[in-house]
Order: structure tokens, then C-alpha cells, then sequence
């Protein structure tokens, strides 16, 4: 039997499966937005971040992890989440949502000031566990996911990738966007050899990436 590269995450066990759900349901604070390399918090504890482009569902499956309806503010109007948006879970892990990448409507000058943040950020943070690069399940990567995934290979930031939306498309098409994805992967030497599957709207997926965020460390 062959082994497919970028398996599946399984499913948590009983035990992972609460560790992960207590640490999501205890408080979970907006702390702050930065704009600026500067107004990072103390790097006192791990922190995890979600990058993906606009409109990938990034803010829907933050509010699901939490549990809170509009944590994270999702919006209409793709990329106006314009700062590193950073909240505490507990007292022990930060998680983080990257503003969005990879939509026509910013004026330039504001994307290239967002980009040059996001490398200083991804390079300069030691506390940065793991990031969490979503893929949307209907589309599978685009050239400007790769790019985000080349950002971190050259900052040795571990990213795992988790598909979004796979309420929304049928198995055998979702298999192939998987087929596409792993490909895609194997190109990128700091991608986390598992992919999550996740739906925000069904709650599909969430139990695992909790109990991954609370296992690491």
C-alpha cells in the first residue's frame, strides 16, 4: 500500500480532542492590531498564525475555533483586515491572523507595506510555532499561496495547510484539489506533513485543528 504524501491530519482521540476544546473555550482576547514591527507584544509564550489569501474564509474559521461569532471580523469587502491582528487564548499561546493576501483592490503602495511587514514579521518572531496557511478546498494553491509558502521556507517557519470550505465542493473534486495541494507541497521544505480539511459552516475539521494548536508546544 502507498503511502500519500501530506496524509490527512486523523482525528484527535477523546483525551486531545478536550485538551484542545478547554483551551479554545477559555478566554480568547482581541489584544491588539500592528501596523508595525514595533507594537508586537512581548514574545513571552508561543504563537500560532493563520495566512491565507482574501476570501478564503480566514476570519469564519477563527470565530469557529473560538466559538465566538465575530472575533475576527469577517468581512465583505476582501482585505480589510489591514494589521497583524493578535489575540490571547488563555494565558498560554497568542494566535494570530496575518491580514489577507493576494486581492486586486489595495493600491500598491499599501500592499508592498503589508508584504514588507509580513516578511519582517515571519522572520523576525521566535515565538512563532507554527503557521496555518489556508487553502481554499475549491481552488486549490494559486501563485500567490506559493509565494506565502516560499516566505516561510525562507524564514524556517514550520506551516501547515488547511483547506477551507470543503462543505462546498463534492468528494471526487475535492481529492483532486488534494492531488494538486500535496503536489504543490512537496516543493516547499517547511511545510508540516499533514493537511487538515476544515469547514467553518459544517464545524468540519475544527476538533483537529484545536487539538493541534493545543499541542504545540
Amino acid at each position: 500500500m502507498t503511502t500519500l504524501p501530506f496524509p490527512l491530519t486523523p482525528e484527535p482521540d477523546a483525551e486531545a480532542a478536550e485538551r484542545g476544546r478547554k483551551l479554545f473555550a477559555g478566554p480568547v482576547e482581541f489584544l491588539k492590531g500592528v501596523v508595525a514591527m514595533d507594537g508586537l507584544p512581548p514574545a513571552d509564550r508561543p504563537e500560532i498564525c493563520f495566512a491565507g489569501r482574501s476570501n478564503v474564509g480566514k476570519s469564519s474559521l477563527i470565530n469557529a475555533l473560538t466559538g465566538r461569532k465575530a472575533l475576527a471580523r469577517a468581512s465583505n469587502t476582501p482585505g480589510r483586515t489591514q494589521e497583524i491582528n493578535y489575540f490571547t487564548l488563555g494565558e498560554s499561546h497568542y494566535l494570530v491572523d496575518l491580514p489577507g493576501y493576494g486581492y486586486a483592490e489595495a493600491p500598491l503602495k499599501v500592499v508592498e507595506k503589508w508584504q514588507r511587514l509580513l516578511k519582517a514579521y515571519l522572520a523576525g518572531r521566535q515565538t512563532l510555532r507554527r503557521a496555518f496557511v489556508l487553502i481554499d478546498a475549491r481552488h486549490g494553491v494559486k501563485p500567490v499561496d506559493d509565494e506565502i509558502m516560499k516566505l516561510l521556507d525562507g524564514a524556517a517557519v514550520t506551516f501547515q495547510t488547511v483547506l477551507t470550505k470543503a462543505d462546498k465542493v463534492k468528494v471526487a473534486e475535492r481529492d483532486k484539489v488534494l492531488d494538486q495541494v500535496r503536489a504543490a507541497l512537496t516543493r516547499h521544505p517547511a511545510a508540516f506533513p499533514e493537511i487538515i480539511l476544515s469547514s467553518s459552516e459544517k464545524g468540519d475539521g475544527i476538533a483537529t485543528l484545536r487539538a493541534t494548536v493545543e499541542g504545540i508546544a
